[in-house]
């Protein structure tokens, strides 16, 4: 007896568009035998063959082109979650990255990031922009609220800010893992035209800079300790950890816990000192 083969993308397609409403779309509702959006109407919001995608539908015509899902990924007003899952079915891959800046976190996120009393935590986009922190990252890492919102990025400071060079425990190591990691980050996240300005003024400004650019090393952000020299505190350790944000690829949350109780303490001093922003 032959095997017969589900067909997982004609049925997610005939899925996703029963659930349009046609009058939304500029559609006559009139008589319809099935609720949703029509094939021909599909094809015609996705601006390709009605007879491709009804092939499409029926499993026949062989594997679409990415182009072509995503026409019909707009066709059916699909969110990023359900290409994503289109792709899957249709070419066994994920789709092509698309970058897309972000501006802020929810305040489920904040809040996360405030219970971490002696943990100085942040969040990162893909580009390095710092868009979130807790009252611990601006006591002892850097005071971002201080900054204007161009200036918040960790290799501007890094390369820039020379209280943020001081800090650093062996800052050409330091220096040369950021750019590294930055460039891997940058390019996952399909931001290599989005960084091409940032990566235009660091070169202008810092000699260093562009000749660990020009070496092409890339890196991962994960785990390891990170060793400062705080103008307060004096030397402290930190154990860091970086977190991916789930529903927002552009975002990383990394997490600094202090190494020693003794750190902790002085950290929670200083943080308690400071005026609440």
């Amino acid at each position: 007896m032959p095997v017969v083969t589900e067909n997982l993308l004609g049925a997610y397609l005939r899925d996703r568009r029963t659930r349009l409403d046609p009058a939304a779309f500029g559609f006559s509702v009139g008589r319809r035998r099935t609720p949703g959006l029509r094939r021909e109407e599909v094809a015609q919001r996705s601006n390709i063959s009605p007879t491709w995608y009804t092939w499409l539908e029926q499993g026949r015509g062989g594997a679409p082109s990415a182009d072509v899902l995503n026409r019909i990924a707009r066709g059916l007003m699909l969110t990023d979650i359900e290409r994503e899952h289109l792709f899957l079915l249709g070419l066994g891959r994920l789709p092509e990255v698309r970058y897309k800046a972000a501006e802020g976190v929810t305040p489920r996120l904040q809040r996360v990031l405030d219970s971490l009393e002696v943990s100085p935590a942040l969040v990162k986009t893909a580009t390095w922009d710092i868009v979130a922190w807790n009252r611990a990252a601006a006591a002892v890492l850097t005071d971002y609220g201080a900054l204007p919102p161009g200036q918040r990025n960790i290799l501007r400071l890094m390369f820039g800010n020379p209280h943020v060079r001081a800090a650093q425990h062996d800052w050409d190591a330091i220096a040369r893992f950021v750019v590294g990691s930055f460039r891997a980050d940058a390019a996952r996240a399909g931001a290599v035209s989005e960084v091409s300005q940032l990566v235009d003024d660091l070169c202008r400004l810092s000699p260093e800079f562009e000749a660990l650019w020009r070496e092409n090393d890339v890196g991962v952000h994960g785990e390891a300790v990170k060793r400062l020299r705080h103008p307060t505190l004096g030397p402290i350790e930190l154990e860091y950890s970086a977190f991916a944000v789930d529903g927002r690829p552009d975002l990383v949350m990394i997490v600094y816990n202090p190494v020693t109780g003794s750190d902790a303490d002085r950290i929670r001093s200083l943080v308690t000192s400071r005026p609440a922003s």
